[in-house]
């Protein structure tokens, strides 16, 4: 099956352009009760009922098989979001979803604890009538144990069903694609010219060789606006990038992508716009879900409203490059010590002098090529 979109988009839309949204207070009421959801972070969650400090949300993008629970749920991305305590900024950090990781027990899913990739954390949650709401719970506190008892002020769960929606209800993105990408769920029949998958999979859902007469859609190098459907299938890709850099390339495109999308929804094409404002917020309703740790959506809005979108600073996980091992005869991605020290200035509201002291980290934004990655 298609591997699923793993980006949180929804609840920073919200939160940064909700403050100037064009009947913004009449629109905040209508659609906060389908968006916003109390738990979901157990004992990750931060104590009391206020943002007016340093904020952490944990952003999880899930592969949820509709109408399928015996398939469960997992979390294919796991983006941390860090704003200081001067409120100006969002850092943005992925975590590998192949990360080797202690995921404690869950009574309501019957799950007795044990140590596996991180995205099965969701899943295991989520299995045996735990549902969103613990396979969220799980997550947080498996990333909490991982990052040194980080606590998380909100969270956030998206869907692709719903998020394809919000994407198209923006009218696309301008991204800069910085190494050529290969899609291996889009092309087209040479000879017939109709569209379709362009490659056979192996068991493993690997693509292998492409299919008799068809071209895979290439996005190349380069800056231009993409439609919503090339911008989705742009930022799933893992497997055919130039660089060979699989899962830290598509999460380098995914918080690009965020960046682009929230440039684009606060731009004055949109929040001018009351029928463009209530397209999008309704699409952000059916895409996502905002935890929101007992804050009022309005305070969550009032407090990150003036952070510019230029001011979301992503970072590169393990400096964008492999840090593998295998165990047992299957492969795990680990952090290496600079991705721990991050994590702990998430913690400590360091994040700021710490960047500073890595400028390395600092994912480009597209403008030039990336350099390629070493490992396999």
């Amino acid at each position: 099956m298609w591997a699923r979109l793993s980006l949180i988009f929804g609840a920073l839309l919200l939160l940064l352009s909700g403050g100037g949204l064009v009947g913004g207070n009449l629109l905040l009421n209508h659609y906060s009760d389908q968006i916003v959801h109390e738990g979901g972070l157990g004992e990750a969650a931060a104590e009391g009922a206020t943002i007016d400090g340093p904020i952490n949300l944990l952003l999880v993008g899930i592969d949820e098989r509709v109408n399928n629970e015996a398939m469960g749920a997992r979390s294919d991305s796991i983006i941390l979001a860090h704003v200081p305590a001067t409120h100006d900024a969002i850092y943005l950090m992925s975590i590998p979803r192949d990360t080797r990781v202690r995921i404690p027990a869950s009574k309501v899913s019957k799950y007795n604890g044990g140590t596996d990739k991180i995205n099965a954390a969701f899943q295991f949650g989520y299995q045996n009538g735990g549902g969103r709401d613990n396979g969220l719970k799980l997550l947080a506190e498996t990333v909490s144990g991982l990052a040194g008892g980080i606590l998380f002020n909100g969270a956030a769960i998206v869907n692709f069903d719903g998020f394809s929606g919000l994407v198209k209800a923006l009218g696309g993105v301008h991204m800069c694609v910085d190494e050529e990408t290969t899609s291996i769920h889009v092309g087209w029949n040479q000879k017939t010219g109709q569209e379709g998958v362009p490659y056979n999979f192996n068991a493993d859902g690997i693509p292998t060789s492409l299919k008799p007469n068809m071209k895979a859609q290439v996005y190349k190098v380069g800056c231009r606006d993409f439609a919503a459907w090339e911008a989705l299938d742009y930022v799933r890709q893992r497997d055919k990038l130039a660089n060979n850099d699989g899962d830290y390339g598509r999460q380098r495109h995914q918080q690009q992508f965020i960046k682009a999308m929230a440039k684009k929804a606060t731009s004055a094409g949109v929040v001018s716009n009351p029928i463009k404002v209530n397209e999008v917020l309704s699409s952000v309703g059916k895409a996502v879900s905002f935890y929101n740790n007992n804050v009022s959506l309005a305070d969550w809005i009032f407090t990150l409203k003036g952070i510019d979108p230029d001011r979301m600073i992503t970072l590169r996980t393990n400096n964008g490059r492999f840090n593998s091992e295998t165990i047992n005869g299957q492969s795990f991605e680990s952090l290496d010590q600079t991705a721990l020290d991050l994590l702990k200035a998430f913690k400590d509201d360091s994040v700021e002098t710490f960047v500073s002291g890595h400028p390395e980290m600092i994912t480009n934004d597209a403008s030039t090529p990336a350099s390629s990655p070493s490992g396999n």
